[in-house]
């Protein structure tokens, strides 16, 4: 470094000392900026003339020492090649202040702290002593929501689960991270309703060092209530914008909702026309008597060829090929050929489903033939229908009709045919707070269908009810049970097509069983029944808020005579996990009757 410039790097750090906190964080070096990550702590070898190095170690719990060498520049500065002893004495200087900035943003407030500095030693040694004492409480909180939706029965109802799902209770410690995040959340909790301009008024954390408290106060402005207006649609080139619109869920007028604004991305993000999906409505308060909803889109690929290999627990080892084309015939049909091989099952089926309608209704068409070899029953199957849907899941409705035509070969037992035309409606009620990954709620299902006389082998009417019920128990536990039941109103099942039929065991119904093993046991063959029923309950301890520890009771059974009912039990422990696309579970399970222990593994909502 040349005279002039020893002089001038002087004169910098002289000035720097009076203002050391100011200029220090404002412009440090490149190699150290506060947005970047902590330099190297091993100090690189002075190279100038009359600079110096230094080496700091932080001597404080694990747990601060991450926050402390981002936070304070005599840690942060260590590798700055041209350190001069006036820099260095200021970085000393601000280093006590830094350091217990940082640690109360860990909720410590009454640290003790000390420097030591050996400058005999080369490079010089920092040793950074911190006691961070009693980490803070929170002691009161106060959380306040003012504008209108003090007086709007939904508002009212996220407010109280913002208080109920508040992350600083009364007697935990306190946070800065989590203190930020918490009314950011409150926010969003009120702004999720149809107060979509709802924002933060004012926030204070009262802090009582001696006492190691903090006092917390949220106070949150409402704004006025949304309604939604008309869609403002970016992107499409290959569809008509009609695509997207038959797929909302609010219309011109509605109270404007997170939720099912997240719904309608979902439902076009689940169509296969787009890659990607963003909607939001305009904010503006000014805007809030019929607010623009704006949609853009990036259309996908019409064609598509998916190979997949798998494992599950219930049917081993599979393998899967599917083509689809979701712009057949240049009208946004949507066809899908898929091939699926697996150890007990192989399948081919045709698809075609319609775009949904301006009244919400779409139309599926398909055709099917399966071949099944389970518990020693060969079965094949084909089936050809065709189905309509209304697109509101929350109030469901489904009809259709189809055509099959069924073979049974069990081992060592005669072979039957059946065929059967059958007509069904279907009803689902679903009232969860996540359609994929439901954690509070309940969600039924009612089908009632009919084998028709002289299109089927037997007439028949067949009657299925399922239902699954979700509750959280406080901040660490969870319960989820389900119960469901089935008949088939026939004189005997053997002139009823096997997929019609019941059997039950394995990883989504009675677990501690293989899969499809309870039925009508005749030998070594299990039969499917006209009747059946399954339950369990569950309780999850939750680790985190994606990782929990389950235990659970299955009961259930199929039969084929009502005085035949029993119940086959099943116990055990499992694993799991939340994920974008469902429930991951991991089970360990006994069955009573079988006797055995059974690992059962399943992803996704089975319901």
């Amino acid at each position: 470094m040349t005279r002039a410039r020893r002089v001038l790097v002087l004169i910098a750090a002289t000035l720097a000392i009076p203002f050391a906190s100011a200029s220090l964080h404002a412009e440090p070096p490149a190699a150290a900026g506060r947005d970047a990550p902590p330099p190297d702590t091993t100090p690189a070898p002075a190279t100038h003339a009359g600079t110096l190095a230094y080496r700091v170690e932080i001597d404080a719990p694990k747990s601060l020492r991450d926050v402390l060498a981002a936070s304070v520049d005599l840690v942060r500065w260590q590798s700055y090649e041209e350190m001069t002893e006036s820099l260095f004495d200021a970085l000393i200087d601000k280093a006590d202040a830094q350091a217990r900035e940082a640690v109360a943003t860990e909720g410590y407030f009454s640290p003790r702290i000390a420097i030591d500095v050996d400058r005999t030693k080369t490079p010089r040694a920092v040793t950074l002593h911190v006691t961070p004492g009693p980490q803070a409480q929170v002691a009161r909180v106060q959380l306040d929501v003012n504008g209108p939706a003090t007086g709007d029965p939904e508002a009212m109802a996220a407010i109280a689960r913002m208080r109920r799902d508040w992350p600083l209770p009364p007697g935990t410690p306190f946070k800065q991270s989590v203190w930020i995040d918490a009314k950011a959340k409150a926010v969003a909790s009120i702004a999720g309703s149809a107060f979509a301009a709802a924002h933060l008024a004012s926030s204070e954390a009262r802090v009582d060092p001696q006492a190691g408290s903090v006092d917390l106060d949220v106070a949150i402005d409402s704004g006025p209530v949304f309604h939604v207006g008309d869609l403002d649609i970016q992107g499409l080139s290959r569809y008509p914008a009609d695509i997207v619109r038959h797929y909302r869920v609010q219309k011109p007028g509605d109270r404007y909702s997170v939720a099912e604004l997240n719904q309608f991305v979902r439902r076009l993000n689940g169509t296969g026309y787009f890659a990607s999906v963003h909607a939001a409505i305009d904010t503006d308060p000014n805007e809030a008597a019929s607010a623009p909803v704006h949609v853009s889109v990036i259309e996908a690929p019409p064609k598509k060829i998916e190979v997949g290999l798998g494992y599950s627990t219930d049917t081993a080892y599979r393998a899967s090929l599917s083509y689809r084309d979701v712009d057949t015939f240049g009208h946004a049909v949507q066809m899908s050929v898929d091939a699926r091989v697996e150890s007990k099952l192989q399948n081919l089926s045709l698809r075609f489903v319609e775009p949904p309608a301006e009244n919400g209704w779409s139309r599926t068409t398909f055709a099917r033939v399966e071949r099944t070899d389970i518990s020693g029953l060969t079965t094949r199957t084909a089936a050809t229908g065709l189905r309509m849907r209304s697109l509101d899941e929350r109030n469901q409705w489904q009809y259709g009709a189809a055509f099959y035509v069924d073979r049974e070969e069990p081992a060592g037992l005669p072979t039957t045919n059946s065929h059967a035309l059958y007509i069904d409606v279907e009803r689902a009620w679903r009232r969860v707070d996540d359609m994929g990954s439901p954690t509070q709620g309940y969600i039924v299902l009612a089908q009632a269908g009919v084998g028709v006389p002289g299109a089927s082998t037997r007439g028949f009417e067949r009657v299925i009810v399922r239902s699954a019920f979700w509750q959280p128990l406080g901040r660490l536990w969870s319960l989820t049970a389900r119960a469901e039941a089935g008949a088939v109103i026939s004189p005997d099942r053997a002139s009823v097509p096997s997929e019609l039929l019941f059997r039950t065991g394995g990883d989504t119904t009675v677990r501690g069983y293989a899969f499809e093993s309870l039925g009508l046991h005749v030998g070594s063959v299990v039969l499917p029944v006209r009747y059946y029923t399954v339950a369990s309950i569950e309780a999850t301890r939750w680790i985190n808020d994606t990782i929990g520890i389950a235990t659970f009771v299955d009961a259930g059974n199929a039969f084929d005579q009502v005085s035949d009912f029993t119940l086959a039990m099943g116990y055990g422990i499992g694993a799991r996990v939340r994920t974008p696309i469902g429930p991951f579970r991991l089970d360990l399970a006994y069955g009573q009757q079988s006797h055995q222990v059974r690992l059962h593994f399943s992803v996704g909502l089975t319901f």
